[in-house]
């Protein structure tokens, strides 16, 4: 019996067809939950932003108000004035500490593992728990950083309490749990070839040298992607806040988050907080397409020249 092109044709449309029908049966509970529970609140966000909706009411259609509102809304300039703040001097501290520490972790030094291991078990200790830590770290009388600071003939300021300090204070205790970006530094650091530094080592290169035209260009690639990453961490920057000051004094540690947060969970106002909530997603969006624009100009990747 002949089986012409057409109907052999068929036959293997047909063996596609079922491959792909199995293949979308088997990723049905993450596209439902996909559909279900990120990208339909997405676009219902996005609807609530041109309403007026406060939970026990139907959401009522009110245009462009609640966007307008921003215009004139001091809590919200305050709000990203200090998101800006924090993320100025948390995301340069956190890629140049992360990338020292990788340095002096990769070293052939006896106890290696166990300094490792130290500078790693902060990260994944609880975020709450590591702020009630610094509660009484930063205690103006008997906290650890000011009973040493007068150990050393310094009257410390006090941390929390004071509207110039409360924001260096979080972002100091930020620093607290890098331990996660320093393991994606040792994971940098160790592919980088020995012949590399062999080769330097031949044209007379010292340490520092090797340091500065070796090993900081072949880890670009995770210098840019730690930067992407804190930039977009920073900006979410809300558990510290909330649980040691919850915005104060004075507004001084009022973050972005934290005012989208009392916004639609204490004031009930998801009209307003999903417009919070777009404009914080627009932002972050239009920060990491600039990273990834300039990106070019100083990541280097090995792989794209050989």
């Amino acid at each position: 019996m002949e089986v012409t092109r057409d109907a052999f044709r068929g036959i293997r449309l047909g063996g596609k067809l079922r491959v792909d029908i199995t293949g979308y049966l088997f990723i049905s509970p993450w596209l439902i939950g996909f559909l279900v529970f990120t990208l339909g609140p997405f676009l219902f966000s996005f609807y609530l932003g041109f309403t007026q909706w406060e939970l026990l009411s139907p959401p009522e259609w009110v245009g462009l108000a609640n966007y307008q509102r921003l215009l004139v809304d001091e809590k919200f300039r305050v709000s990203l004035y200090n998101t800006g703040f924090y993320a100025l001097f948390h995301v340069p501290g956190l890629v140049i500490l992360s990338f020292l520490l990788a340095v002096l972790l990769n070293n052939q030094v006896k106890g290696r593992a166990i300094f490792r291991t130290l500078f790693y078990i902060p990260s994944i200790v609880p975020a709450v728990a590591s702020a009630l830590l610094w509660v009484w770290i930063l205690h103006p009388q008997f906290g650890l950083l000011n009973v040493g600071l007068r150990f050393l003939g310094i009257e410390g300021p006090n941390w929390l309490g004071s509207t110039r300090w409360v924001k260096p204070s979080i972002v100091l205790m930020s620093f607290w749990s890098i331990g996660n970006t320093v393991i994606i530094y040792l994971a940098g650091l160790q592919s980088i070839p020995q012949s590399l530094y062999d080769a330097a080592e031949v044209d007379g290169a010292n340490g520092w040298n090797k340091l500065l035209h070796v090993t900081v260009p072949m880890v670009t690639p995770t210098i840019f992607f730690s930067t992407v990453m804190g930039v977009i961490g920073s900006l979410q920057v809300f558990t510290a806040a909330y649980v040691l000051t919850e915005g104060g004094p004075g507004y001084a540690s009022y973050f972005y988050v934290l005012y989208l947060y009392f916004t639609g969970f204490r004031w009930f106002n998801m009209s307003y907080a999903s417009v919070l909530a777009w404009v914080l997603f627009l932002l972050t969006l239009t920060l990491t397409l600039i990273q990834l624009r300039i990106s070019n100009r100083w990541v280097y990747y090995e792989a794209a020249l050989e």
